[in-house]
């Protein structure tokens, strides 16, 4: 690898992503009056998943009141569960409230960071220009980039073809013939909405999911003049949803009563929307609830039982023109083709990009999964710290709590780093594998790792649990929502002169 050194813009920070996490971490340095940092943005606007993810019936399955800042609480939430164009505004006014527009360059795909030793300080190349900045944070997600599983013959495919997180809107879909594949979160809001219009509906579901009711509705306009008038009416829900959440954590931990019970609310939810004994044994899961993720729904049982829907209790196998072929040898002659399969998950693409020290790339130094120190800093990336990345997911509780936890945590260490005079900042290699090993630790034991399923919570790789937070969303703020330097090098040696351009 040839690094180069070709004059480019310089900042103090490159935020990587606008999504919660970016733009969580933009707003903080703002607040604070800290303007040297530029957020960079692969697409043209705002949002991460919420702009990415338009297919018909998009919704978060978090409630609105937590899933949002908690800096930003929103009196006009419609919902409890707010549909995905209210949250994409909702992340659009953030930046332009906060005054983030003016530090975001859009259109600027990142095609590699390499950090300088010399230098002390990472090149960043885009698609809109070249940068330099002392401090890297990545808020790509992990539900960025879409994944086709592998299925002999899908080039051969004569209908149009698309995944669920990149819709084709131009694709008309009434009275078509149409296959969906998979049977996660994303399949479950979406096929309600297809049975309405398409003449034929194909689900091919490898693994049933647990599904329990969706407990929601709107809220009235008298509700929202009262979180309008009184904000802590708005915090005070907000704590009652998330302590809501943490008491589900016990199922995930496999305590025999909490899963149980867990299992029968899901099963009864499953008896009482499928009377046909032969359907629901289709749709009864083989593995303990919350080793894959527990999904919500009112309506996709229900659209499982109109008449044009088909459910295929098998994957995908093979396609040969216009005609899928299933695992169990069913055919089916379709016009439409829709891939509900997740996303590069456990493999974060952008880790591809990435060099540290020495040319250290971050995909390989990650071959046997993900993993960093207090899940935000990696041995061998000076300066180099990552928003929702190794084990930060929630399996019961928001997202969004673990970003703000993220990000003071960072300020923290920005602050360490000014505070010492220090040049660049380094988690030890023997701290961050203590650290990993504590959380494989804490991971045995739960249904993510014996649960009897396959899910993109566990690195095929290796075994281990890389996405998945195995303990309570309180605990990780106790452990990783303030910096400590402990685990931590300075260097705080004379950076070499640079040449740069504006």
């Amino acid at each position: 690898m040839t690094l180069n050194t070709s004059p480019r813009q310089h900042v103090k920070t490159i935020i990587v992503g606008t999504g919660f996490a970016g733009l969580c971490m933009g707003m903080a340095l703002k607040r604070r009056g800290d303007n040297d940092f530029l957020l960079i943005e692969r697409a043209d606007d705002v949002g991460g998943t919420w702009r990415d993810n338009t297919y018909p019936g998009a919704a978060c399955d978090v409630p609105s009141h937590l899933y949002s800042f908690s800096h930003r609480l929103n009196p006009d939430w419609s919902r409890t569960f707010s549909p995905g164009p209210e949250i994409q505004e909702y992340l659009r006014s953030s930046a332009r409230e906060a005054g983030l527009l003016p530090h975001t360059v859009f259109n600027a795909d990142m095609t590699s960071a390499q950090w300088d030793s010399a230098e002390q300080r990472w090149h960043v190349a885009t698609t809109a220009g070249a940068y330099t900045a002392q401090f890297v944070i990545t808020g790509t997600g992990h539900l960025a980039d879409e994944s086709y599983p592998s299925v002999p013959g899908l080039e051969s495919f004569t209908g149009e073809l698309f995944h669920s997180a990149r819709w084709n809107h131009d694709v008309s879909l009434e009275g078509k013939r149409i296959g969906i594949v998979g049977t996660g979160a994303s399949a479950i809001q979406i096929v309600p909405e297809l049975a309405k219009i398409a003449s034929e509906l194909v689900v091919f579901q490898r693994t049933a999911p647990y599904i329990i009711p969706r407990q929601e509705r709107e809220y009235t306009d008298g509700e929202k003049r009262l979180f309008r008038r009184n904000p802590d009416t708005m915090r005070q829900l907000r704590s009652q949803l998330f302590w809501e959440g943490e008491n589900s954590y016990a199922q995930r931990r496999a305590i025999p009563q909490f899963l149980e019970a867990g299992k029968n609310m899901a099963l009864r939810h499953l008896a009482d929307q499928v009377e046909d004994a032969d359907l629901r044994a289709k749709l009864t899961p083989d593995y303990e609830p919350g080793c894959k993720r527990v999904l919500i729904s009112n309506t996709y049982y229900p659209a499982l039982q109109a008449p044009v829907t088909t459910l295929e209790a098998s994957a995908l196998q093979h396609v040969e023109g216009s005609t899928a072929i299933a695992a169990s040898g069913e055919t089916y002659d379709l016009d439409v083709l829709v891939f509900a399969t997740g996303f590069e998950a456990t493999e974060p693409p952008y880790a591809q990009l990435v060099y540290g020290k020495e040319g250290l790339n971050l995909s390989k130094h990650w071959e046997k999964g993900m993993q960093a120190y207090d899940s935000v800093t990696v041995a061998g990336f000076p300066n180099l710290f990552s928003i929702n990345g190794p084990n930060t997911s929630l399996g019961h509780n928001s997202i969004v709590y673990i970003i703000e936890s993220q990000v003071n945590y960072i300020l923290g260490a920005l602050d360490y780093v000014a505070a010492n005079q220090a040049k660049s900042i380094e988690a030890d290699p023997a701290a961050e594998e203590a650290y990993v090993e504590k959380i494989q630790q804490n991971a045995q034991g739960t249904v993510w790792i014996n649960g009897g399923c396959k899910s993109w919570y566990v690195d095929e790789r290796s075994g281990r649990l890389t996405l998945i937070w195995p303990d309570f969303g309180y605990a990780f703020r106790d452990e990783n929502g303030e910096f400590s330097p402990d685990g931590y090098t300075l260097d705080q040696s004379v950076a070499a002169p640079v040449t740069t351009s504006v």
